[in-house]
């Protein structure tokens, strides 16, 4: 009895010491919910365990001590295996509903596109049932000359190329990557200005943002392309990330190797977003030495996963690359002449900040004294563990997306993504296009949500009015 005793008393004093040092401030908001119950959950997990802890030494070292009965070890036993049964069924089937939303297409997605400089077109290798969700999305909302108008005041002198390859188009990595240069051969990429390697995420979204900055800016004298590695959600793809790096390799690898002997070559830039940046970063991972020879012009990494990974390879950057937290940051310090590589990292953006050290080691952005980065708050304090579990939790709420209301917060890039595309690339850096470039994303962004949820509340009121019919020469004319 005393030994129970001592225990709860040393279980709930230790719970109560967690609770009060995990309801500190945090890099984002969290729901109202999360924000009550988690200090108590973290605290009463802990405290279970310290007031057990100290229960099992204290039994330990009392005599006459009782050990647990054969039958009493066999109903545990039997208890925990149906409970991790039932959990795989449970868990299979749950994976399994959501890979089928990552393959089932929006209805305003689901025909093929009128342009035949997309994949998943009447003349594409490609079926749009082969691209998946995200791959609709992506192929379908090419921009209008609508779009270039406000920004640039021209139209499109060429329609925009995006390939996509879809998980399920072929069975292998090589198969799939074979398919993406069939496509960019047929639609004339590799002629254009620029060529755009994107790597999606785990559902295989690309975000189509960069893209969209890239056709304007060039009149649509650009390429863009995305070679899926699978169709559940990044934080279910992390044991993919192998396979995905792999498949970025062959592409890049493959890229390379057409345009060796071209006389006349595109601009060649890689876009990495997310887990996208991971797994591109672990296709070049010598950095300099990879972008030298294979030609890349640039590279930009938005919100690249924390880790040994990320941190190797801006070590092996060092040299000519530069971080930036929002383009508040470009005319003030950017270099001349811009760099190769560029990550585009918020200074309290839980994804870039959450790695296994913050349990026993403060991490350089949570100092005791001295500036903090934009976003991280002065009065969040680094705890060993409780700081750990608060990111873990800043993660899920990262990103908070709202159509056409861009936040330069957490991991939504939205904001920044005109300004920091149109720099890293080269495209141009007069205000008051970037000005009319971040208005525009904004509409567009709504006019897609629309589109995607069946509203069609937006600049456009179909899918065929977001494509570019076009001729022979690609030059072709909009439809508005």
């Amino acid at each position: 009895m005393r030994r129970g005793a001592i225990g709860a008393a040393t279980g709930t004093v230790t719970g109560a010491a967690i609770a009060r040092a995990a309801s500190g401030a945090t890099l984002v908001p969290w729901p109202d919910r999360v924000r009550k119950v988690f200090p108590l959950a973290i605290g009463a997990t802990v405290g279970i365990l310290a007031g057990s802890i100290t229960h099992a030494v204290a039994s330990a070292f009392a005599p006459n001590r009782k050990g647990l009965s054969i039958n009493g070890v066999a109903v545990v036993a039997l208890g925990a295996g149906v409970v991790a049964i039932g959990g795989r069924v449970v868990a299979s089937r749950v994976l399994a509903g959501i890979a089928k939303k990552g393959r089932g297409l929006d209805p305003s997605f689901s025909t093929e596109p009128a342009s035949e400089f997309v994949s998943g077109s009447a003349d594409s290798l490609l079926a749009m049932s082969e691209l998946g969700r995200e791959g609709a999305r992506f192929v379908w909302t090419t921009v209008t000359n609508a779009d270039a108008k406000a920004v640039t005041g021209k139209k499109l002198k060429k329609a925009p190329i995006r390939v996509f390859v879809g998980f399920d188009a072929a069975a292998t990595a090589e198969q799939r990557v074979g398919l993406a240069m069939a496509e960019l051969r047929r639609t004339g990429a590799f002629e254009r200005k620029m060529l755009l390697i994107e790597a999606p995420a785990g559902t295989g979204y690309s975000n189509a943002t960069p893209i969209d900055v890239m056709e304007i800016l060039t009149a649509g004298d650009c390429a863009a392309v995305s070679v899926a590695y699978g169709v559940m959600p990044s934080f279910l793809s992390l044991g993919k990330v192998p396979l995905a790096s792999r498949t970025q390799k062959l592409l890049v690898d493959a890229i390379a190797s057409e345009l060796s002997n071209a006389k006349k070559r595109p601009r060649l830039m890689l876009y990495g977003e997310s887990l996208g940046a991971k797994v591109m970063q672990a296709a070049i991972p010598e950095g300099p030495q990879d972008l030298d020879a294979l030609g890349i012009d640039t590279a930009l990494f938005v919100g690249t996963p924390g880790g040994s990974t990320a941190d190797a390879f801006h070590a092996a950057c060092r040299d000519i690359c530069w971080t930036v937290d929002s383009p508040a940051q470009l005319p003030e310090v950017a270099p001349k002449p811009s760099p190769r590589v560029w990550f585009l990292e918020h200074d309290g953006d839980p994804v870039v900040r959450f790695r296994s050290e913050l349990i026993t080691d403060r991490p350089a952005w949570l100092p005791k004294d001295g500036e903090r980065g934009r976003n991280v708050p002065e009065s969040m304090s680094w705890r060993p563990g409780i700081t750990y579990a608060q990111v873990l939790v800043d993660v899920l709420f990262a990103t908070n997306i709202k159509p056409g209301q861009f936040k330069s917060l957490g991991h939504d890039y939205r904001a920044d993504l005109g300004a920091v595309v149109a720099m890293a690339f080269n495209l141009t850096d007069d205000p008051a296009v970037l000005a009319a470039l971040d208005t525009r994303l904004r509409e567009i962004e709504v006019a897609r949500a629309g589109l995607i949820d069946g509203s069609a509340n937006g600049l456009e009121s179909t899918p065929e009015q977001m494509s570019l019919e076009t001729d022979d020469s690609g030059t072709g004319s909009q439809t508005l």
